[in-house]
């Protein structure tokens, strides 16, 4: 059996063509993707899909030590995960919206590890035998919706289209050796290696599966680092995992729902405290720090 790390690096991705779904590879420069019976396509003209069928998605709440500096917050000394909906799913090029009535949208560069077969009660030593493969993703959050849910992320991180993954699914690469960055309109705005996750990845998946099986197309989110902001209308993501691939998406409006039900956005400490991360606490320590020296104080 081949280990998931082990080189050659290999890729494969999947597109809608011709009214199907194909599996398809890369040419050498990456301008053409090449299909099973002989056929090419121009890749800048391809419409993808995601490189995988899962049966859930399970995401890890705080992986990087950047991230939890940055938000104050003691060491950990255990995960604590959440899940996004099928619905969820998005893939390279595809278009994430916002509401009219939010403004809170927030990119989260992950790396996505898919599950290649039934996997339970596996030790982190020999976790690699049931991994298919690995994708750059973007956790999307809606912080927007951060005062409700009690922590579970449903509304946050669960809208449609808050998890694009791809373009494709990669093996033969040592991830643990690898790093993580995020662009907005080219521009670096999130960057870590991936050894300072603070649960490697075999910790994370033999953790989830000492209790739940996991199937073949799962996909596991394993954390992002510090930085992570709102993105405006207009604006191109990208997270890129090096020795892995680079996921592009756009950000987008979409009309603010008709029926006025339920919790609706809000902006309250919570909310901007998490989506603006440490921008925001400096600001506020600054503005306290006036405040007392007007006072006198």
């Amino acid at each position: 059996m081949t280990n998931v790390l082990d080189g050659p690096r290999r890729e494969v991705r999947r597109i809608f063509h011709d009214g199907t779904p194909q599996w398809v590879s890369v040419s050498t420069d990456g301008s053409e993707l090449l299909f099973a019976d002989g056929r090419r396509v121009d890749e800048a003209s391809a419409s993808y899909m995601a490189p995988c069928d899962p049966t859930k998605i399970l995401c890890i709440h705080l992986n990087y030590d950047s991230r939890r500096v940055e938000f104050r917050a003691k060491p950990l000394t255990t995960p604590t995960y959440f899940q996004k909906p099928l619905t969820t799913l998005n893939a390279h090029r595809g278009v994430v919206h916002r509401p009219a009535d939010c403004q809170f949208l927030n990119y989260e560069g992950e790396i996505a590890v898919v599950i290649s077969k039934p996997m339970r009660n596996i030790g982190p030593g020999d976790v690699w035998d049931y991994v298919a493969g690995f994708m750059p993703s973007n956790d999307v959050g809606l912080h927007d919706f951060r005062d409700t849910d009690a922590g579970s992320m449903l509304r946050v991180k669960g809208q449609d289209g808050y998890c694009p993954v791809g373009p494709g699914l990669v093996s033969g690469v040592d991830i643990g050796r690898q790093t993580l960055r995020t662009y907005i309109n080219g521009e670096v705005v999130q960057e870590d290696p991936v050894s300072n996750m603070t649960f490697p990845i075999d910790y994370i998946l033999a953790d989830l599966c000492r209790h739940i099986t996991l199937l073949p197309g799962d996909i596991i989110l394993t954390g992002t680092p510090a930085n992570s902001r709102p993105m405006n209308i207009g604006d191109v993501v990208e997270v890129e995992v090096t020795g892995v691939g680079r996921l592009t998406n756009t950000v987008a409006e979409s009309p603010a729902p008709h029926n006025v039900v339920g919790h609706q956005p809000t902006a309250s400490e919570e909310v901007v405290r998490v989506a603006r991360g440490g921008d925001w606490w400096a600001q506020r320590d600054d503005e306290r720090a006036r405040a007392a020296v007007a006072r006198g104080r």
